[in-house]
């Protein structure tokens, strides 16, 4: 046990006390994959603006927001307030509400690719949705993604994840133009669609070169394949989602995190003709859920959408550029091996001094757990993986102390 795992431990007893009680009824004591991290997760007991607490007492600056979900932090008081006042008049019923309908107007208007959306409950059931629609508009079966992109947690997504082709689900580098063209041209008659992330957010926020996310939308219109756009964690970075920044108007587009304001949510957009798939009274797609477009989601996703600004995307890239210069100074000074991805408000920090091609391929694994640990017993959150992802609630005197307290953790990884 290193220095730094022990302070952790000693310093979070009621935490490990509370893991210990989470195993006894769930496997590992978790229920999130991607929260998980040893020797054990933390408890929190709230979340207030760019603040957690855990159950030891202790406060955090988070620099995750919920995996990049909590664009304004926590408990965002516009949020809070529409969430609270939908409650108040009922959590839910078989029925319309009026905010699923002003949600999905202000993602029409803002999403230039989106005539119309069908809303879920999560990211993954988006992207399952959206290949769905592609399977029934093309009659084909299989698709095409990046290798080690994430989309989700259908089995089918999960093998490309993994680096592996398989059955349905083909694969190709991620950025590497010539290998997507070459694979639509080998398997295009089975191909219903092409899914990408304009920007790997798990792989490691591995962005692409210039020209390639629309090679690939052209290769597979060449082969009457559709073009998906898995927007989910990309929507943060500019108004339309980072298809108006590359110029794209992909066929359908899968959107989550900070639509839902903190609540479960997914949503599906696209073309007019592809959504109508879905139409009730001429059904071919048979799409439903209980919680879906629920009048409290709705009205919190409405808020954090509106509040999301032009003016407001710009201030966390800014911030988010002068916190990666801070901390490569940082472990410059410390000795430490170092290297950044970033993509506006989007950060990924490697304790390597070569970058990877993705998450899928980093060597630096024991390291970045070891500056994870420093960094709680330092008072920052951020992902075990070393993603950070700014929010509104985060000013620049907030960065400035996130850099400190980086520093500080960075000393403990060189001294151990």
């Amino acid at each position: 046990m290193t220095g730094i795992e022990a302070t952790f431990i000693d310093r979070t007893p009621a935490s490990a006390a509370h893991a210990a009680r989470a195993a006894a009824v769930m496997p590992g004591g978790d229920t999130r994959a991607a929260a998980h991290h040893p020797p054990y997760q933390l408890t929190m007991t709230s979340g207030v603006g760019p603040y957690l607490t855990d159950l030891d007492g202790h406060r955090y600056l988070d620099l995750i927001g919920n995996f990049t979900s909590l664009v304004h932090g926590n408990a965002f008081g516009p949020i809070i307030e529409a969430a609270t006042a939908a409650a108040a008049r009922g959590t839910n019923w078989p029925a319309r509400n009026e905010a699923a309908v002003e949600l999905a107007e202000e993602l029409c208007r803002r999403v230039a690719s989106v005539d119309q959306v069908r809303f879920t409950n999560s990211g993954s059931e988006a992207t399952m949705l959206a290949v769905e629609i592609a399977r029934v508009a093309t009659g084909r079966r299989r698709f095409l993604m990046a290798k080690y992109g994430y989309h989700g947690s259908m089995p089918q997504f999960e093998i490309g994840t993994s680096g592996q082709s398989g059955g349905e689900t083909l694969i190709a580098p991620f950025g590497d133009l010539t290998a997507f063209e070459e694979m639509l041209e080998l398997h295009g008659d089975d191909i219903a669609c092409v899914i990408l992330e304009p920007v790997l957010g798990s792989g490691g926020v591995v962005t692409p070169p210039d020209g390639f996310l629309a090679g690939v939308a052209a290769a597979a219109r060449r082969v009457g394949a559709l073009f998906v756009l898995d927007e989910v964690i990309t929507l943060r970075l500019a108004p339309g989602g980072h298809q108006a920044v590359e110029g794209l108007l992909p066929d359908l587009t899968a959107m989550a995190k900070i639509i839902g304001g903190g609540f479960p949510v997914g949503a599906i957009g696209g073309r007019a003709d592809l959504m109508e798939l879905c139409n009730p009274f001429r059904p071919r797609i048979f799409h439903s859920g209980t919680f879906n477009g629920n009048p409290v989601t709705m009205a919190a996703g409405l808020e954090a959408v509106r509040h999301l600004t032009s003016d407001s995307i710009s201030t966390m890239a800014v911030r988010s550029a002068s916190l990666e210069e801070r901390l490569r100074t940082s472990a410059s000074t410390r000795g430490v091996p170092f290297s950044t991805r970033r993509a506006g408000s989007l950060l990924q920090v490697y304790l390597s001094d070569e970058l990877p091609a993705s998450n899928g391929e980093r060597g630096d694994g024991e390291l970045a757990n070891l500056l994870h640990l420093a960094l709680l017993n330092q008072g920052v959150f951020c992902a075990a993986r070393g993603l950070i992802a700014l929010s509104t609630a985060l000013d620049d005197g907030l960065i400035e102390d996130a850099a400190a307290r980086f520093d500080a953790a960075l000393a403990d990884v060189a001294a151990s």
